[in-house]
């Protein structure tokens, strides 16, 4: 049998009805699940057999919830994955393009780091986000709740020039100590892709014993903006007076002011540090 879980909230209900679409194609064999209905997914899990697969309809969000939900639970045998959200950037990392059906991810959801915010321990497939991305995800969630659709680039245009503050930050990794001033976005990293296609860390390799941390920090507003748009194509990183990459199996960022975070893009607000480990 073929479990086929989408996100009702994903890719504005494409994740749905391309669900449907290839269920019905599949037939008898196949059944579509609202994965916000699934009160336990250690139930879930436990009632599938060697010979079931489960098929994930969504984007970014949709498979942080999924490896979530199966965390406490036994690895399944088989999962797959169609990208159908409003971002997809783990299946640009994992060089899946416009997919035109399911593609096996099983091996990608296994051993995944995990961050720890406010106490509360998260797995994440493609990266944690603190800073101006985070705020990015804040102003977005606002809008949606709105009705309309974000510009994630104009956000953070917007917050560039006008309304995002950046603030000191004193980054850990694996027991060295870093203090950076004025820093606009601290991610750390497990994929090389976040964001809607912002490239932080663009020498980290998923499935790699470490995790990469990116501080852009020290610049004013315009030399920032300037900097800025290359990180959608990994090449900010030449400016090392700005942006430092570092690498380590434990990292943790705190801010000298609370700021919104994001884990695959699922927001977290008024966060002061966080501790990612590989």
């Amino acid at each position: 049998m073929k479990y086929y879980l989408f996100n009702p909230h994903s890719g504005s209900g494409e994740a749905r009805a391309c669900a449907e679409l290839l269920r019905a194609s599949a037939g008898a064999d196949a059944t579509v699940v609202d994965m916000t209905e699934i009160a336990s997914y250690k139930d879930f899990v436990g009632a599938l057999t060697a010979d079931d697969t489960v098929v994930i309809f969504g984007g970014d969000g949709t498979l942080n919830r999924f490896i979530n939900g199966i965390s406490d639970c036994e690895p399944l045998a088989s999962v797959q994955y169609m990208p159908t959200g409003s971002g997809n950037d783990f299946a640009i990392d994992i060089g899946m393009g416009a997919a035109e059906e399911p593609v096996d991810i099983t091996e990608y959801i296994k051993d995944l780091p995990t961050v720890v915010v406010d106490g509360k321990v998260t797995r994440f497939i493609n990266g944690v986000g603190y800073g101006i991305d985070g705020y990015c995800c804040e102003v977005g969630d606002e809008l949606k709740l709105k009705g309309k659709k974000p510009n994630y680039t104009g956000i953070a245009i917007s917050g560039l020039l006008f309304h995002y503050k950046p603030c000191d930050a004193v980054v850990t990794v694996d027991g060295v100590e870093h203090t950076f001033k004025k820093v606009w976005i601290a991610p750390t990293m497990y994929g090389s892709h976040y964001g809607g296609g912002m490239i932080p860390t663009p020498m980290q390799k998923r499935g790699s014993d470490k995790l990469s941390l990116m501080v852009f920090h020290g610049s004013n507003k315009l030399v920032t903006l300037m900097i800025f748009p290359n990180i959608f194509k990994g090449e900010h990183v030449k400016s090392t007076k700005y942006v430092t990459v570092l690498e380590g199996k434990e990292i943790t960022v705190k801010f000298t002011e609370p700021r919104a975070l994001q884990i695959d893009g699922e927001t977290v607000l008024g966060v002061t540090s966080y501790t990612a480990k590989r």
